[in-house]
C-alpha cells in the first residue's frame, strides 16, 4: 500500500495520542474472541482435503527428503506452517508429495545472507487445496513439523528441486534427577496430586508447591548435593517455573491447553518466543528438553522488551504487553495472498509505530478484526498490523500484531564474577555452591545434567586448585568438551 502525504500526518498524530493513552491503558478482563480461528486459518479455506496419521523417522537414521524452496521460515516441530504457492516448481513437487508420505524439509537459516544450512525440521502436510484463477494454479498447504534433523548434502535434481541428506536428531530423554537414589516403589508418591490449587497467584498454591518440592528432593539428603541443585534439572519443575512466566505474559491462560509432556512443551514455548533467528537456531540444536527449558526459561527473565530489528535501540513493545488470541500461544505462523509467511506476535500496546493505508479486512488471520499496516517511526521497517474490531462488542477492541522478523529481543549483557562476558542462555551455566565447592566455579562449557554427580566426596576435596577433565556430554553439545574449575 502506498502512504499519502496527506494521511501520514494523520497516521502520526494518531499514534501520538495512542502512545499517551497507552500509559493508562489497562488491558480487557475477558477475551470474547474465538482463539481457535487463527490456529484453523479460516483464510485459506474451509474446504480443504485433510490426512490422517503421521510420518516419524527412526532417530539418528539417514533420510533424503525434498527441501521446498522459497520457505524462509525456522521451524520449531509441533508448530503449524501455512502455505500459499504458485510457481509451478512448487505445485508440482507438492502434488508429488501427496502421493507419497507428505513429509518436506524446511531448512533453518540463523540469517538472510546464510548460504548454507546444517540444521532444519521436517514439516508434514496435513491438508491441502488446489485452485486455478487467471489460468494460475495455486496450492494452499497446512503442515506441522515434526522432527529436528542435520544436513549431510545438498543437491539438485534436473528438474531443479532439491533434494536433502539428512541425519534426523534424537530426543535425549534424562532420567529423573532422583531416579539415582529413590526406590522406584515410591516414584508413586510424587505424582501431582489432584488436590494442586489452580490459582497461580493464590497464596495457597506457593505453600503447596513449597511442600511439594520439599518432600520429591527428600532423598537429596542421602547425597552430597543440595536439594536446589536437583531441582535445576527437574523436568517436572522447570515447567512449573515456564508456566509461572506464562500465566504473567497471559492471565486468561489454562494449563489444560498446554502439552503436559516436557518434550512437545518445551518446543511449544520455542516456538512462542520473540526471538530472533540466531537465538532459535540455538534451541532448536538443543537436543534435551531440560536443557531447552532451562534455556528458554532465562530467555524469559531476561528478555524485558523488544526492539526494532533495524533500528535495534527504538523500542517497540514490553513482555507485559504481550497475550494470546490463538490456541497456539502469543505468536503463530500465518502466510499472506502473495505466500510470505510471518511469524506474528499478539501484544495490546506498541510505541513508535506509524500507520500506512486504511483498515482492510481482506484475508485477515483473525477475522473480525481489520488490519492496518504499522512501520516503524525512525526508519521506516514494516513492524507488523494494527487490528481494529469491527463490532463493538469484540473484545479486545484493538490490538497489535508484531512480525517476528522485525523484531529484536533486548537481552541485557552479563558478566560472571571474574568480569567475562556470559551467554544470556542458561545452558551455559555458572553455579557457586555453598559447601566446599563454594570456592570454585565451573567454567569452560556447557553445564548440563550429566555432571551433576561426577565428582565423589573424596573428589571434591583433592586437587581442586588444578582439576582439569573431560566429560563426554551428548546432551549439550554431543561431542568431548573441555571443563575446568577455576579458584574464585
Amino acid at each position: 500500500m502506498c502512504l499519502l502525504a496527506e494521511s501520514e500526518e494523520e497516521d502520526d498524530n494518531e499514534m501520538e495520542v495512542e502512545d499517551q493513552d497507552g500509559k493508562e491503558a489497562e488491558k480487557p478482563n475477558m477475551i470474547n474472541f474465538d482463539t481457535s480461528l487463527p490456529t484453523s486459518h479460516v483464510y485459506l479455506g474451509s474446504d480443504m482435503e485433510e490426512f490422517h496419521g503421521r510420518t516419524l523417522h527412526d532417530d539418528d537414521s539417514c533420510q533424503v527428503i525434498p527441501v521446498l524452496p522459497h520457505v524462509m521460515v525456522m521451524l520449531i516441530p509441533g508448530q503449524t506452517l501455512p502455505l500459499q504457492l504458485f510457481h509451478p516448481q512448487e505445485v508440482s513437487m507438492v502434488r508429488n508429495l501427496i502421493q507419497k508420505d507428505r513429509t518436506f524439509a524446511v531448512l533453518a537459516y540463523s540469517n538472510v545472507r546464510e548460504r548454507e544450512a546444517h540444521f532444519g525440521t521436517t514439516a508434514e502436510i496435513y491438508a491441502y487445496r488446489e485452485e486455478q484463477e487467471y489460468g494460475i494454479e495455486t496450492v494452499k498447504v497446512k503442515a506441522i513439523g515434526r522432527q529436528r534433523f542435520k544436513v549431510l548434502e545438498i543437491r539438485t535434481q534436473s528438474d531443479g528441486i532439491q533434494q536433502a541428506k539428512v541425519q534426523i536428531l534424537p530426543e535425549r530423554v534424562l532420567p529423573s534427577t532422583m531416579a539415582a537414589v529413590q526406590l522406584q516403589s515410591l516414584s508413586r508418591r510424587h505424582i501431582f496430586p489432584s488436590s494442586k490449587p489452580t490459582v497461580w497467584q493464590d497464596r495457597a498454591f506457593r505453600q503447596w508447591w513449597q511442600k511439594y518440592q520439599k518432600r520429591k528432593f527428600y532423598c537429596a539428603s542421602l547425597t552430597s548435593w543440595p536439594p536446589w541443585l536437583y531441582s535445576l534439572y527437574d523436568a517436572e519443575t522447570l515447567m512449573e517455573r515456564v508456566k509461572r512466566q506464562l500465566h504473567e505474559w497471559d492471565e486468561n491462560l489454562k494449563d489444560e491447553s498446554l502439552p503436559t509432556n516436557p518434550i512437545d512443551f518445551s518446543y511449544r514455548v520455542a516456538a512462542c518466543l520473540p526471538i530472533d533467528d540466531a537465538l532459535r537456531i540455538q534451541l532448536l540444536k538443543i537436543g534435551s528438553a531440560i536443557q531447552r527449558l532451562r534455556c528458554e526459561l532465562d530467555i524469559m527473565n531476561k528478555c524485558t522488551s523488544l526492539c526494532c530489528k533495524q533500528c535495534q535501540d527504538t523500542e517497540i513493545t514490553t513482555k507485559n504487553e504481550i497475550f494470546s488470541l490463538s490456541l497456539c500461544g502469543p505468536m503463530a505462523a500465518y502466510v499472506n495472498p502473495h505466500g510470505y509467511i510471518h511469524e506474528t506476535l499478539t501484544v495490546y500496546k506498541a510505541c513508535n509505530l506509524n500507520l500506512s493505508g486504511r483498515p482492510s479486512t481482506e484475508h485477515s488471520w483473525f477475522p473480525g478484526y481489520a488490519w492496518t499496516i504499522a512501520q516503524c517511526r525512525i526508519c521506516g521497517n514494516h513492524m507488523g498490523w494494527k487490528f481494529t474490531a469491527t463490532k463493538k462488542d469484540m473484545s479486545p477492541q484493538k490490538f497489535w500484531g508484531l512480525t517476528r522478523s522485525a523484531l529484536l529481543p533486548r537481552i541485557p549483557e552479563a558478566e560472571d564474577e571474574l568480569g567475562h562476558d556470559r551467554s544470556p542462555l542458561l545452558c551455559f551455566l555458572f553455579i557457586s555452591w555453598n559447601s566446599v565447592l563454594q570456592k570454585w566455579m565451573l567454567k569452560g562449557g556447557s553445564f548440563c545434567y550429566c555432571l551433576v554427580g561426577f565428582f565423589s566426596p573424596s573428589e571434591q576435596m583433592q586437587n581442586l586448585k588444578t582439576a582439569r577433565f573431560h566429560q563426554f556430554c551428548s546432551i549439550c553439545t554431543g561431542q568431548c568438551i573441555e571443563r575446568r574449575l577455576y579458584q574464585c
